[in-house]
């Protein structure tokens, strides 16, 4: 959590507007594993 948010799991659960933070930065990383892997599926499939 530290390395990869900048915050240890304490702050996080403490503070409402990090923790929102947080959970935006990993939509966003899931949002771009899956392009990344629809890409992927669309080149290797076709």
């Amino acid at each position: 959590m530290h390395q990869t948010h900048g915050m240890g799991y304490a702050e996080y659960s403490r503070h409402h507007d990090k923790r929102m933070e947080v959970e935006k930065s990993r939509e966003m990383d899931y949002r771009k594993s899956q392009m990344i892997v629809n890409e992927f599926e669309r080149k290797v499939i076709r």
